[in-house]
C-alpha cells in the first residue's frame, strides 16, 4: 500500500462502517490506538447503564430481576456474542471473569482424561492463562503444566496431553494459531482445546462450532467494549454440556435455583456455568454495547482490520524505517488479530510521548509498542495522523524528556 494521507481519506470515503464510529463517545483530539485493553464508552451503554440505575433500581427495586429482566441477561448477552464467534445461541453465557471462567472449565475439562497428567500451554501466554493453569494443576495430584513455543505446539500434542489452554491471538506480538488445525491435532490425540478470545472476539471473524472447538473464554472490555471490568463469556461445545460440571457451583447455577434446595443440581446446558448473583449495571453496559453488531457484517470488520494494519506498516516500511522499530506481528492478515506490535528499545518512553500528544496506545514489557486496530470505531486517517505524530517525536526526540523515562506506570 501507498501510505499517504489522501489515501486514508479515500479508504474512509469507502468504508462500510464509517457511521458505526457515532454510536461511541469519544475524546475529542486523542486518537484511541489502545481498544484492544479497554473499548471505549458507547452512547447505548452509557443509557442502558442509566436506565437500570434510575428506572429499574430506583423505582422499580427488586422487581426489576423480573420486569427487567435481570435474571435473563447473562444468557441474553451471551446470545449476543454467539454469532460474533462462530457459535451457537445456546452455547454462549456471560458470567464471572476471563480468569474464573477459566478456572471453571479447565478444572471440569480435565476430568474428562483422569488418566492423562498435562495441561499444553503456550510459553508468553497471557499471565493470567498460565496463573490459572498452574492454579488448577496444583490442585490435580500428577498434573502438570507443559509450557512451549508456539511453533512447537503441534508436535507437543500426544496422549499424555489432556486439555490444551491457547490464546487465540497473543496478547503481545498478535500472533494468531490456526484453530482449526490445532482443533484437529488436539481430538487425533484424544485432548479437549479451552480457547482464549479475549483478543479475537469483536477484532476478527471466529468460528468456533466451524473449527470444532471445544471450550473458549473471552472478556467483555476489550473489542466489545463493554466497560471497565465487564464480564467475561464462555463457550461450552453442545457435545460437552451434558459432560462437564461447573466446580465452582453457585445457587446461580442450580437446576431450580428459587427453590432454595439444600443440595445442589446442575442446570441444564451452559446455564450450570452461573456461580452466583449476575452483575445487573455491568451486565447492561455490555448487552448494550453488542446493539450495533446485529448490523455489522464481520467481513467488513476483517477487511478493515487489514487495510488499517497494512497502512500503518507502509508507515513504518517508509518514514518511520530505519529508527530502530521491528515489527513483530505477522504480516500475513490470517496469521494475526486487529493490532500491530513492534519492538524498540525505548518502548517506554516513545509511547509516553505519544500519549502525550494525543495517541494512545500501549506498552507491554519489556520493550514492545502495541496498537489496537479496532475497526468499527478507527478511522484511517487516524492511523495515518497518528504514524505522523510519531515521526514528529522521533524527528525531535521529544522521547528523550525527563517527563516521559520515569517507568512509574503501566498503560
Amino acid at each position: 500500500m501507498q501510505a499517504s494521507r489522501q489515501t486514508a481519506e479515500a479508504l474512509d470515503s469507502a468504508d462500510p462502517l464509517a457511521a458505526i464510529r457515532e454510536q461511541f463517545e469519544l475524546p475529542p483530539a486523542v486518537i484511541y490506538l489502545d481498544g484492544n485493553s479497554l473499548g471505549p464508552l458507547t452512547a447505548a451503554s452509557a443509557r442502558a447503564v442509566e436506565h437500570s440505575l434510575r428506572q429499574a433500581w430506583g423505582e422499580q427495586l427488586i422487581k426489576s430481576w423480573n420486569t427487567a429482566g435481570w435474571v435473563d441477561l447473562p444468557r441474553q448477552t451471551g446470545q449476543r456474542i454467539a454469532p460474533l464467534i462462530g457459535a451457537g445461541v445456546d452455547d454462549v453465557l456471560v458470567a464471572d471473569s476471563t480468569s474464573v471462567n477459566l478456572y471453571k472449565l479447565l478444572a471440569a475439562a480435565l476430568t474428562l482424561s483422569p488418566d492423562r497428567r498435562t495441561i499444553l500451554t503456550e510459553a508468553g501466554n497471557f499471565p493470567t492463562d498460565l496463573y490459572i493453569s498452574d492454579a488448577v494443576s496444583q490442585r490435580r495430584p500428577g498434573v502438570q503444566v507443559r509450557r512451549v513455543e508456539a511453533d512447537g505446539l503441534l508436535n507437543a500434542l500426544d496422549a499424555s496431553v489432556a486439555v490444551v489452554v491457547l490464546s487465540h491471538v497473543n496478547y503481545r506480538s498478535g500472533a494468531r494459531h490456526d484453530m482449526a488445525a490445532i482443533n484437529a491435532r488436539a481430538h487425533a490425540v484424544g485432548a479437549v482445546v479451552l480457547w482464549d478470545l479475549a483478543h479475537s472476539a469483536g477484532a476478527i471473524p471466529v468460528d468456533l462450532a466451524g473449527s470444532g472447538a471445544d471450550l473458549a473464554i473471552g472478556c467483555g472490555y476489550k473489542f466489545l467494549n463493554g466497560g471497565p471490568g465487564a464480564p467475561a463469556f464462555l463457550y461450552v461445545s453442545p457435545q460437552l454440556q451434558d459432560r462437564l460440571h461447573n466446580p465452582i457451583a453457585g445457587w446461580f447455577g442450580h437446576a431450580n435455583p428459587f427453590a432454595f434446595e439444600d443440595h445442589y443440581r446442575p442446570a441444564p446446558g451452559v446455564d450450570r456455568w452461573q456461580v452466583g448473583t449476575p452483575p445487573v449495571l455491568s451486565l447492561a453496559s455490555l448487552h448494550a454495547a453488542l446493539e450495533p453488531w446485529s448490523a455489522i457484517s464481520m467481513a467488513d470488520v476483517a477487511q478493515k482490520s487489514v487495510q488499517l494494519f497494512d497502512l500503518m506498516a507502509a508507515c513504518f516500511d517508509g518514514p518511520l524505517a530505519g529508527l530502530g522499530f521491528d515489527l513483530i506481528t505477522p504480516r500475513q492478515a490470517e496469521a494475526r488479530g486487529s493490532q500491530i506490535s513492534l519492538r524498540h528499545r525505548h518502548a517506554w518512553p516513545i509511547c509516553q510521548a505519544l500519549i502525550a500528544e494525543g495517541v494512545v496506545g500501549d506498552f507491554r514489557t519489556p520493550d514492545v509498542l502495541r496498537f489496537g486496530l479496532t475497526p468499527l470505531y478507527l478511522r484511517h486517517v487516524d492511523v495515518w495522523d497518528a504514524c505522523e505524530r510519531l515521526s514528529q517525536i522521533m524527528a525531535t526526540g521529544r522521547w528523550r524528556l525527563p517527563e516521559f523515562q520515569a517507568q512509574h506506570r503501566v498503560t
